[in-house]
C-alpha cells in the first residue's frame, strides 16, 4: 500500500499500521513506506521523465524544485505542466485535480528511470520493494 501522509501524524499511523499488523494470523511480512509529502514528488524526482511526458513542461518551474522538499508540490508540478497551472486545475475542483493526477502518473511512469530518480522517499520506496523480491 502506498499512501500521501498529508497532515496526518506519522508517528500515529506507524503504530496503527503496526498495531494492526501484530494482530494478522498467520504472520505476515510487510514493509510500510510513508511519503511525508505528495507522491508528485516521486515525479519531480525525475525530471526528465516529466520532459518526455510533456516537453512543453516549464523547464523554470521544474528546476526551482528541491527533492523532497515540504512544499505544495503537486501545485509545482501542474504549473510546470498543465495548461493554466495549478490555479486554472483548483476552480474545476478536487475531482478535476485527482482525474489529472492519475493522467500524470500514467503519462510520467512510463519514463521513470528507477535507478536515477533523485527523491530520497521514492529511493527508499524503491529498496524496500527490492529488498522483499
Amino acid at each position: 500500500m502506498v499512501c500521501d501522509l498529508d497532515d496526518k501524524c506519522l508517528k500515529k499511523i506507524r503504530q496503527k499500521l503496526l498495531d494492526m499488523l501484530n494482530e494478522c494470523k498467520p504472520e505476515i511480512e510487510t514493509r510500510f513506506c510513508i511519503a511525508v509529502e505528495e507522491g508528485e514528488a516521486w515525479f519531480l524526482g525525475d525530471l526528465s521523465a516529466i520532459k518526455k511526458a510533456y516537453p512543453k513542461a516549464k523547464n523554470n518551474i521544474l528546476n526551482r524544485y528541491q527533492n523532497d522538499s515540504i512544499c505544495d508540490t503537486w501545485e509545482l508540478l501542474a504549473d510546470a505542466i498543465f495548461v493554466g497551472g495549478s490555479s486554472k486545475l483548483k476552480i474545476r475542483g478536487g475531482q478535476a485535480v485527482g482525474r489529472e493526477k492519475s493522467t500524470w502518473a500514467e503519462k510520467i511512469t512510463p519514463y521513470m528511470d528507477v535507478s536515477k530518480n533523485k527523491s530520497k522517499s521514492f529511493c527508499y520506496f524503491r529498496d524496500k520493494i527490492r529488498e522483499l523480491i
